[in-house]
C-alpha cells in the first residue's frame, strides 16, 4: 500500500468504516485485482482491531469484492467478463427505470441542473479532461437515480458498479468513448426535455449497453478473463 493513502482516524475503526476504506481503495485503484490484503497493513492504516478487519473482509467477500482463501488470506477479486456482462445488463434495466421516473417526477430545477451537468461533460470532451468527465458522469447518473425517487435502485447500482470501478479512470474514459458517452447523454436529455419517459428509458438502456460493448473490446490485460460472451 502507498504511503500517500488516506488514513482513518486512529480511534478504533468499526468493521463498517474499515470496509468503506478498503472499498474506496479498490475504487481508486490503490488496491488492484489479485492484490493481497495484508491484515497487519490494514490495521496500521485504519486503527481497527484484527477482529474488525476480518469482519470487514468477510463483508466485502459477501459483496464480491474480496476473495478469502484458506492459508492464503484475502485478496482483491478480479471480475470475469461474464460477471461484467451480468452487471451491465442489470444496470441497463435499473437505470432505464430511473430515467423514465426522472422524466415523470423531476421538477424544473432538477432538470435544469441535469442538463447543465450534461453540458459540462460536453466541454470536458472538447478540452480532453477525462478525470473531470468521470466525476461529472458519476454525479449525472446519481442525480437521475436520486431525483427519480428510486433510492433503493441507486444503492443497488452503486454496489453493482464496485467490482468494475477500477476500470473507470484508466480505460473507460478514453477519447473515443468520451464522445460516444456524451452523444448518448444528449439523446437521454432530449427524451427528458420531450417528457417522453419511454424514450428516456430506452436511451438510458442503450447508453449502458454501449458501455458494455466498449468493455467487451478491452484488452485482456485489464484483469478480465478472456472468455467469450
Amino acid at each position: 500500500m502507498s504511503k500517500n493513502e488516506p488514513l482513518l482516524p486512529q480511534k478504533g475503526a468499526t468493521a463498517a468504516e474499515i470496509g468503506d476504506w478498503i472499498r474506496n481503495q479498490i475504487r481508486s485503484r490503490r488496491l488492484v485485482p489479485g492484490q493481497r490484503l495484508v491484515e497487519v497493513d490494514i490495521i496500521r492504516k485504519t486503527g481497527g482491531s484484527r477482529f474488525k478487519v476480518r469482519e470487514a473482509l468477510q463483508r466485502l467477500e459477501g459483496e464480491g469484492l474480496v476473495t478469502i482463501e484458506e492459508f492464503r488470506g484475502a485478496s482483491v477479486r478480479s471480475a470475469s467478463m461474464e460477471e461484467v456482462r451480468q452487471i451491465y445488463r442489470a444496470r441497463a434495466a435499473l437505470e432505464g427505470l430511473c430515467a423514465a421516473d426522472f422524466t415523470r417526477k423531476a421538477n424544473k430545477e432538477q432538470r435544469e441542473e441535469l442538463f447543465g451537468i450534461a453540458g459540462e461533460m460536453e466541454r470536458c470532451v472538447e478540452m480532453g479532461t477525462p478525470e473531470s468527465f468521470g466525476l461529472l458522469n458519476a454525479r449525472w447518473h446519481a442525480m437521475i437515480m436520486e431525483c427519480s425517487g428510486n433510492l433503493v435502485i441507486r444503492d443497488l447500482v452503486q454496489r453493482l458498479d464496485t467490482p468494475v470501478h477500477h476500470l473507470v479512470f484508466e480505460t473507460f474514459y478514453q477519447s473515443d468513448h468520451l464522445k460516444s458517452a456524451a452523444a448518448d447523454h444528449s439523446v437521454i436529455v432530449e427524451a427528458i426535455r420531450a417528457n417522453d419517459p419511454h424514450a428516456a428509458e430506452a436511451a438510458m438502456r442503450a447508453h449502458v449497453e454501449n458501455g458494455l460493448e466498449f468493455l467487451r473490446n478491452l484488452d485482456s490485460a485489464f484483469h478480465f478473463d478472456t472468455q467469450s460472451l
